[in-house]
């Protein structure tokens, strides 16, 4: 432990167990600790399910018609893959992909107000014939896709007058888009959280639309994948990167101190009366406590049924996107569902999550549409924590720290957490670009 390292990561949540691997095979000396004896952190996956109810503090015996306990296989923090998205590319980036198994989501899904569920439509033939629209709105919308896949920033002949600085409220009026369809355009298949982006130039909406568009095409029923065995497989692939490059791992080690120099900046970390040296430490929330802002609370509900979602078309893994507007609140909430079609729960069962951001006292009523829309549960454990985020960005003192995993049921923001704190520890940004198309289906291949 007394030596001197080039990095010193905290916790093995996947963003840090992402950052170590990264910096690892980049070169660099780095020592990853976690207080726990497992890897994942926040994040982890638990098994078997009596575990899952040791973790909320249950002392019951998990009921006989839950099957097998070592079957189950559950995420604390649920969310998927985009197929073309910003984790997948990571993942072929580091070579990682080849300690991991996917299997391909069955459906993207989004309420409207009155109870129903219905399919994104992404394609012209799925807008013509969902019944999520009339006649007359399905044409608009039908032009509204057309101009998106074709339009290309660098060729003002495919912007047919909205160039992208045009804000997307524009957009939206220009092809008479109504308050449904932008809905679920700005919130099931640009995966923004709220509305403020209506207010924004349109080239993000439009970059988001056909990511959506993209990652679909590479498997057919959604964008989105899912490892097999759960997220937890995910931290342990890159804690096996970090190894290979000469990482140190070390579990169950606790953390007495971080270690500040004369001029504020950090110095090492103390363990056991033992001090480890570094100028760079990363770690979550969790490691600094003083360090940090309360910026919100969330509230998940992790649900186990021995049933599909009503309305997936009896899909064995799905999400479901219910618009805030549609549920007459600010704030989307998300709905995601994976089943012993993954390997993470008994045969016939399945693990269906609801999340959102709080915005009363009543964080549980919050989610409340989501309970109705999933149907019956065998059972529930509902957490609400604290959103947190850093009061700083590293550079004043050399200290690092990631934010909480948001309510989202997918990865991009995680994602952009991860490329931020990579850019203000290395000074670079992190070039994914380097990816192509084919590089990237052949890579995560799901099943």
């Amino acid at each position: 432990m007394d030596e001197e390292y080039d990095v010193i990561v905290l916790g093995t949540g996947l963003k840090e167990c992402v950052l170590s691997g990264l910096l690892s095979q980049e070169g660099k000396k780095v020592l990853h600790m976690d207080r726990n004896d497992y890897y994942g952190g926040a994040s982890a996956s638990v098994t078997p399910i009596k575990k899952l109810f040791e973790h909320f503090g249950d002392k019951r015996e998990p009921a006989a018609s839950l099957g097998r306990g070592k079957d189950w296989n559950i995420d604390l923090i649920p969310k998927f893959l985009m197929a073309g998205g910003k984790l997948v590319k990571i993942l072929i980036h580091t070579d990682v992909t080849r300690y991991l198994d996917f299997k391909s989501v069955e459906g993207g899904y989004v309420y409207k107000r009155g109870g129903k569920v219905f399919k994104v439509p992404v394609t012209k033939t799925e807008a013509m014939t969902s019944s999520l629209m009339g006649i007359f709105e399905k044409r608009r919308f039908v032009n509204f896709l057309t101009w998106v896949h074709g339009f290309d920033e660098k060729d003002p002949q495919t912007w047919k007058g909205l160039p992208p600085t045009t804000i997307m409220a524009d957009v939206f009026k220009h092809f008479s888009l109504d308050e449904n369809t932008q809905d679920f355009t700005g919130h099931a298949l640009a995966l923004y959280r709220d509305d403020d982006y209506i207010k924004h130039p349109a080239m993000e909406t439009i970059r988001r639309v056909q990511l959506y568009s993209e990652s679909l095409a590479r498997y057919g029923n959604s964008p989105y994948l899912y490892p097999l065995y759960g997220l937890g497989e995910l931290p342990q692939g890159f804690a096996r990167l970090s190894a290979i490059y000469g990482g140190t791992y070390m579990l169950n080690k606790k953390v007495d101190e971080i270690i500040y120099g004369a001029d504020g900046r950090v110095t090492g970390v103390k363990s056991d009366g033992e001090v480890a040296k570094s100028k760079i430490v990363i770690g979550d929330p969790s490691y600094f406590p003083s360090k940090v802002k309360k910026v919100g609370k969330l509230v998940r509900a992790i649900c186990l049924m021995d049933h599909p979602i009503p309305q997936t078309n009896n899909a064995l893994s799905c999400q479901i996107i219910l618009p805030g507007n549609q549920c007459d609140r600010k704030n989307d909430i998300y709905i995601g569902c994976v089943s012993y079609a993954h390997q993470v729960a008994a045969e016939g069962k399945f693990i269906a999550i609801c999340s959102t951001t709080v915005e009363t006292g009543d964080p549980q009523k919050e989610l409340e549409v989501a309970f109705h829309t999933i149907g019956p549960v065998l059972e529930r454990f509902v957490v609400v924590e604290d959103l947190l985020e850093p009061i700083q960005d590293g550079s004043k003192d050399g200290v690092f720290i990631s934010t909480s995993y948001d309510a989202t049921s997918h990865f991009e923001s995680t994602c952009d957490d991860i490329m931020d704190l990579y850019h203000r520890v290395t000074g670079k940004p992190l070039d994914l670009t380097k990816m192509t198309p084919k590089d990237a289906e052949g890579g995560a291949e799901a099943q």
